[in-house]
């Protein structure tokens, strides 16, 4: 039980947002915490889904497994945000892998109090599912973006979608909040690690990202914002 966790550090997260203090101090109840490091994997694809959880700090990420046993990310879960939460697909598996791409604190319950939670709090399950419908969007935009845009629109796009959802605001620029790989990118871009190599480098020398091990950097949010339309800089 989290007795010490207050109620209103958490009313402004979408699961709890429509949710009064009692309500949510019912839920907390119910609740245990975990801590992991960085690059931990938190459950696997496929594996039975006896856990669902909220992210309260840190950034996690959802890969795939390719038949040739890459693992491939698919996207990023910042924190304030439910994950885990199969039960509400239907389904008694994950359907993707989560590590943590940053050191993370979690809260987690029994996948078994899903369908109580979705029945008894209507504001939960209201912004739960609404979640739910932003990710399957973000990743209906990505298999839009493979299909039309080229690879240099893409990537722009992918970057500040990333510091929409986890951009920290420093003197140099917005800096996305996670450690993220060029790898990574590649990824999320369906292009090579070669590509999105060229591309940071070359828009480092125009002064619109800065690349380091890990962590980019976003100076010129605007320029970024003409790339991913086609626009040259």
């Amino acid at each position: 039980m989290l007795k010490k966790l207050d109620e209103s550090l958490l009313s402004d997260l979408p699961p709890f947002s429509q949710l009064d203090g009692s309500q949510i101090r019912e839920i907390l109840d119910l609740a245990k915490t975990k801590r992991f490091e960085e690059n931990v994997t938190v459950f696997e694809e496929g594996a039975e889904a006896e856990r669902f959880y909220l992210l309260l700090d840190g950034t996690v990420r959802a890969l795939h497994v390719t038949p040739e046993g890459e693992h491939v990310t698919a996207l990023h879960v910042p924190a304030g945000q439910l994950f885990g939460f199969a039960a509400a697909f239907g389904r008694s598996t994950y359907p993707a892998t989560v590590e943590t791409a940053a050191e993370a604190v979690t809260l987690w319950w029994p996948m078994s109090l899903w369908p109580q939670f979705v029945a008894r709090y209507p504001g939960f399950a209201t912004e739960s599912y609404r979640t739910i419908g932003q990710r399957l969007n973000e990743m209906q935009t990505r298999v839009v973006e493979l299909s039309v845009l080229h690879v240099e629109q893409r990537v722009a796009r992918t970057l500040l979608r990333l510091i929409q959802q986890s951009g920290r605001q420093e003197d140099g620029g917005i800096v996305i909040d996670f450690p993220i790989t060029r790898r990574d990118l590649s990824d999320m871009t369906g292009t090579t690690l070669h590509t999105v190599s060229r591309l940071l480098s070359g828009w480092e020398k125009k002064g619109v990202v800065q690349s380091e091990r890990k962590h980019i950097t976003v100076c010129k949010p605007e320029r970024l914002h003409a790339l991913s339309e086609g626009r040259p800089v």
